[in-house]
């Protein structure tokens, strides 16, 4: 595989995993009876709260694996049954999501994790941890990850204008194809994992 066809398959994975067109309305009900910029102060905590897990798994999640005695195929199917389900969440406009306890900030929870860096974005980036072989494709992956986040942060950042342009049905658009494309990349992912465990068996 070459290097750039890594780099664009691990930021398109993500970038489709994590949805932040699909964030920005649950973003704005959050923080609709905040001040400007105490909205765009949360729109930067919950990304660098998103940035700071997936950045910690990339590094530690195969030790955190090799410890609890788990393979990656297993992960991985468990990884894709997960993500089949928040595909169908999104195709079917179901939400997912809970309103914040009173006292919480909710750059952390819901809206850092487990909405943005939730289960499916961990197992993804582990997955490409897996399949670097040499430094320059841990740099692009890297970068990737970066290009992400801040992509995450300036559309949260401006959610209100791109409210305003798309509307209600745009946004609700982009969910659906977000969910095609994850469902697809979950089936991927779980054939994986069965092409894995056939091999090993």
């Amino acid at each position: 595989m070459s290097l750039w066809k890594y780099g664009v398959e691990a930021f398109v994975t993500l970038f489709v995993i994590m949805d932040p067109p699909g964030a920005a309305p649950i973003f704005l009900a959050l923080v609709a009876d905040e001040t400007r910029k105490r909205r765009n102060q949360l729109a930067l905590q919950a990304s660098l709260v998103a940035f700071s897990v997936i950045s910690l798994f990339a590094l530690f999640g195969q030790f955190i694996l090799r410890y609890l005695n788990i393979s990656l195929p297993a992960m991985q199917g468990a990884g894709g049954l997960l993500l089949l389900l928040v595909s169908l969440e999104l195709l079917t406009g179901k939400d997912s999501t809970s309103s914040a306890g009173a006292g919480v900030n909710i750059a952390l929870v819901p809206l850092g994790t487990p909405l943005l860096a939730g289960p499916g974005a961990i197992v993804a980036t582990i997955i490409f941890v897996r399949r670097i072989e040499n430094v320059n494709e841990g740099l692009i992956l890297a970068l990737a990850v970066v290009v992400v986040h801040l992509l995450l942060w300036l559309i949260l950042r401006s959610s209100t204008v791109v409210m305003k342009v798309l509307r209600e049905s745009g946004v609700n658009l982009v969910a659906r194809i977000a969910g095609l494309l994850l469902s697809a990349i979950a089936v991927q992912m779980i054939a994986d994992a069965v092409r894995a465990f056939i091999k090993v068996s």
